[in-house]
């Protein structure tokens, strides 16, 4: 009985781990047949794999440059992720050591993350444009930072919660100030969050795609808009062998990364959830 319990539930576990991730299989799937077996084989069954699809995307480089995109999306992820927690770290030790803004600012920040993205659409635009931001790297990356920033501030919060005051205390005895405490006693315990809060915001900021359609054109274009280029790229219909292969493609980096970090985030994240 006790074998059967515990074979029921891992037959449970994976066909919800195949339902969820089902778009994702099938998108897998897809990207190794050949455009006559999309045809005539719809299902996950593959009877000839292939490497073409991949060999293709960089054989028209001409019309879809993958490589500029994902270099796009790699450093405008990461510049934006850099800025979200160059601004969280100061402030969240600010809210949590000196309550300052902790009951007011704290939750309009952190409100701002429930209101969806497009209502700020218009002004946003209307502001690149004046600053001249439209199509930079750094202006998307900045849109970035604010949309990872109520993520991050959150988490960030919470960890500073954690570190005990008598260390602070201890330190300003020592003759240090707010900064020298911030940088040589919280933030080396604050690590393992900073890795959790970099790798959730980085993952966030590689997948967001309304703001890079609308304030990108050519040069400063990411992956997830430059795969929906391909569409109207490839000319003669849509190469659903290829367009899978696309899109496998951009959304390789932030898998990887969260598959290598998963266990770290969770630890942190459950951090302190326990005292005593």
């Amino acid at each position: 009985m006790k074998r059967a319990l515990t074979g029921l539930r891992w037959l449970v576990l994976l066909v919800a781990i195949a339902a969820l991730n089902l778009p994702v299989i099938v998108t897998l799937v897809t990207s190794f047949k050949s455009d006559a077996e999309i045809a005539a084989n719809p299902s996950l069954l593959i009877e000839s794999p292939t490497w073409l699809n991949y060999t293709h995307i960089f054989a028209m480089a001409d019309r879809f440059d993958i490589l500029h995109y994902l270099g796009n999306s790699l450093i405008e992820a990461a510049l934006g992720t850099l800025l979200a927690i160059g601004f969280a770290l100061p402030a969240a030790y600010g809210m949590v050591r000196f309550r300052v803004g902790l009951r007011w600012l704290f939750p309009q920040v952190v409100n701002q993350r429930a209101i969806p993205l497009i209502i700020f659409a218009i002004p946003i635009y209307l502001m690149y444009q004046a600053a001249g931001l439209l199509d930079t790297r750094f202006g998307l990356a900045l849109i970035l930072c604010l949309v990872n920033l109520p993520l991050v501030l959150v988490l960030l919060v919470n960890a500073v919660r954690e570190v005990p005051i008598e260390l602070d205390e201890a330190a300003r005895i020592d003759g240090a100030g707010a900064w020298a405490i911030l940088r040589l006693v919280v933030l080396p315990l604050l690590r393992p969050m900073l890795a959790s809060s970099t790798v959730l915001a980085f993952i966030y900021a590689w997948n967001e795609f309304l703001f890079g359609l609308m304030l990108t054109t050519r040069a400063a274009v990411p992956v997830t808009v430059g795969a929906s280029f391909f569409f109207s790229a490839s000319g003669g219909g849509v190469q659903w062998g290829v367009a899978a292969a696309v899109m496998m493609l951009s959304t390789l980096p932030p898998l990887l990364l969260g598959l290598f970090a998963y266990r770290h985030i969770g630890r942190s994240l459950t951090a302190g959830a326990i005292k005593g």
